[in-house]
């Protein structure tokens, strides 16, 4: 082998064998899981087994299954079979175990019966970041993503994609038994609350993805991401495919979990909802969200909505041609107090046909339409907040799904998916602390 650095020999024998301590290092991320699990109070948190039995075989103790879960997903290792494989053979998680390696079905059976008790422990995380006093700066950036489920897209079936399929079969008469369990199927899908089915994971919901005319079979997953050090303070997982409505749910509990009494929450327009925007303002929440243009008025070359700006001391809508659009009347629709506009003197006015269609051009007014407008006031004093959301919130969600793999979850049905997503972040969060403070700096933070 000439002058190249040799091994030792498989076979020698040792008088003093080496400690599994000794291939550890002190800067070791282990040795901060070790720190943090030991400080939790897995009682108070009310896992499942603390309490052994006092007869039968003996239990793992639940913080030991807790640190094989948190080391897997620090390092891409979601699959109970794929720990019990590196419970006996990697030596910083025999270090962490103390050379315990449970089997594949003890792994898998703890994190399907502590899902609650989980979700807890990824809380808890954020509760030390808030100690160390990480969240100064008191803004969050809220989005959500289309995660991937482990049901196939094949195995998702919606009224028009059942009815779209049984065109396919019609004339093929092989196909004839398949076309009557699909016949079958599209009852099924009928009869179900969306008018989805979902054969591997019945939680699991078609979503359209960023690419155009393509979706996915998924969840949602909501996050708030702290704009100072990008930790995700909060989140939460959703089979729904839309994020309007989610904005002051999702304020409201990262500001809980930062501990701040006022906040700014950043957003992009497919949060806009004008209750979310006033709800977040009672609870002390600044909203950062664009308005979207979803009439059709500018499209096809008439004048749109912002176009007519309201004089609150007059009570009108001035429009483009100088005359004022007074208040007429005041109604209910969708549960939502509307105020309507127009002037009497539209038929004749020149701009009528760059306007409107119809003989008036009304303008609706909601009776909280203040707080939009003020909302709109703060965005144009603070351009770079979509900026500072596109560098704070986008980042994260790359990142996880990096780790995820193609198939983000394996998991299947709501309740346990969000277990799996709380392990993630709570992995996401633990890496991101590290980086800040060293696992050294983190160790004494946590003993502290």
């Amino acid at each position: 082998m000439g002058r190249f650095i040799q091994g030792e020999d498989r076979r020698q024998d040792y008088l003093l064998p080496a400690s599994l301590d000794d291939y550890v290092s002190e800067d070791n991320p282990v040795r901060a899981i070790e720190a943090f699990i030991g400080a939790l109070d897995l009682n108070a948190l009310e896992f499942a087994g603390m309490t052994p039995a006092e007869t039968g075989r003996p239990a793992y103790h639940p913080a030991t299954m807790l640190k094989i879960y948190l080391y897997g997903y620090l390092n891409r290792v979601q699959s109970s079979r794929r720990l019990e494989r590196e419970a006996q053979r990697n030596i910083e998680l025999m270090w962490l175990t103390r050379r315990l390696a449970p089997d594949f079905k003890t792994i898998a059976n703890f994190r399907r019966a502590n899902g609650a008790a989980i979700r807890s422990v990824c809380s808890q995380f954020i509760v030390l970041c808030r100690q160390l006093g990480l969240f100064t700066r008191a803004v969050v950036a809220i989005d959500g993503s289309k995660m991937k489920a482990v049901n196939n897209r094949d195995k998702n079936y919606t009224a028009a994609k059942v009815a779209s399929r049984m065109k396919q079969v019609q004339d093929n008469i092989d196909r004839y038994l398949d076309a009557l369990d699909r016949a079958d199927r599209e009852e099924e899908v009928r009869n179900a609350p969306d008018q989805q089915v979902s054969l591997t994971d019945p939680d699991a919901r078609a979503m359209a993805s960023a690419g155009r005319g393509t979706s996915i079979v998924g969840y949602n997953l909501q996050t708030a991401v702290d704009a100072e050090h990008h930790l995700i303070v909060a989140h939460e997982l959703l089979n729904t495919g839309y994020d309007r409505g989610q904005l002051s749910p999702i304020a409201a509990k990262a500001k809980d979990a930062m501990g701040v009494e006022a906040l700014d929450a950043i957003a992009d327009k497919g949060y806009f909802k004008g209750e979310d925007i006033r709800a977040c303002e009672g609870m002390g929440i600044t909203a950062f969200v664009p308005r979207p243009l979803t009439s059709g008025s500018k499209a096809q070359g008439r004048f749109g909505k912002p176009d007519f700006v309201y004089l609150e001391q007059e009570n009108v809508y001035p429009c483009p041609a100088g005359e004022d659009l007074i208040y007429r009347y005041t109604s209910v629709e969708d549960g939502l107090t509307m105020h309507s506009y127009w002037s009497s003197n539209c038929q004749t006015c020149t701009l009528h046909d760059q306007c409107t269609t119809g003989k008036e051009r009304r303008v609706r007014r909601w009776e909280y339409e203040a707080v939009v407008e003020a909302m709109e006031r703060r965005l144009d004093r603070r351009p770079e907040a979509m900026r500072i959301r596109r560098q704070t919130v986008e980042h994260p969600f790359g990142t996880l799904k990096s780790w995820m793999g193609s198939t983000h979850f394996q998991m299947k049905t709501l309740k346990h998916v969000r277990t799996e997503a709380s392990l993630h972040i709570l992995a996401y969060n633990f890496k991101r602390l590290i980086a800040i403070l060293g696992v050294p700096a983190m160790i004494a933070a946590i003993q502290t």
